[in-house]
């Protein structure tokens, strides 16, 4: 931003950040607990994307699936499959809740791709509330399943018997952090992208290099949306590892 004698602002200006701004659906007041935002909106239109595909997607059921059954039936084996691969049978009765989880991530990162949408997990606040209901469920249910047993995940029996107590307060310090890289991973990744996007587009409007941008701007949007499916797999696949070690804590 280039600032010229008499004071006014020249050249080109613009704010990559601002896209990211929460801001009320209704008037211009000031965001509270109960305010409808711009973040209300396109989370609860990827609820509805979820339960679209789902409805519509397993409604009929037919022999020689729709396009739209064939998306739903794809990602149930995909996540189904996971599941059971990870965290074994024991962790399938938790397919549900991954399941719901992987897609409305996929579908609000997809939606956040759209023009003069909003990317909601690019917000920590929105990704840190589902990695901290993974932590605290998968932290519950091992200790209901295995008792005080469920201790024994930080307690790493192959080791030297020197190095056991080193290595448990390790493994606690990295268990108390998965919320907060289950979380950050997502949301700095989501953020990164739509800035790039978002600084390639304000370079679009010198003729100079405008070809170059709109090339650019098209390499990274292809790229966003491989890492809008990526970084949803990967908060998933966490989430059952996280679930396989609260099934079976022992080393």
């Amino acid at each position: 931003m280039a600032t010229e004698a008499g004071g006014e602002e020249s050249g080109l200006v613009f704010h990559p950040m601002d896209q990211f701004i929460v801001s009320p659906l209704f008037g211009d007041g000031p965001v509270g607990m109960f305010t409808i935002t711009n973040v209300t909106l396109w989370m609860a239109l990827a609820i509805l994307c979820v339960v679209g595909l789902m409805v519509l997607g397993t409604g009929g059921r037919s022999i020689v699936p729709s396009r739209i059954q064939s998306v739903a039936e794809l990602a149930y084996g995909f996540i189904y499959k996971m599941v059971e691969d990870i965290t074994g049978k024991d962790g399938v009765k938790y397919f549900p809740y991954i399941m719901t989880l992987f897609l409305f991530i996929v579908f609000a990162n997809f939606l956040g791709l759209l023009p003069m949408a909003f990317t909601t997990t690019s917000h920590i606040a929105v990704t840190a509330v589902m990695a901290l209901a993974v932590f605290l469920g998968v932290t519950i249910l091992g200790f209901v399943k295995n008792g005080a047993a469920f201790l024994g995940l930080f307690w790493v029996s192959s080791a030297p018997l020197a190095l056991r107590p080193i290595l448990a307060l390790i493994e606690v310090i990295s268990y108390f952090v998965r919320p907060v890289s289950h979380s950050i991973r997502l949301a700095g990744n989501m953020m990164a992208g739509h800035a790039v996007i978002k600084v390639f587009a304000g370079f679009a409007a010198i003729a100079a290099i405008s070809p170059l941008s709109v090339l650019a701007i098209t390499a990274m949007y292809g790229l966003e949306v491989l890492v809008s499916f990526i970084q949803a797999y990967v908060f998933t696949i966490l989430t059952c590892v996280y679930l396989k070690d609260a099934l079976h804590p022992h080393h």
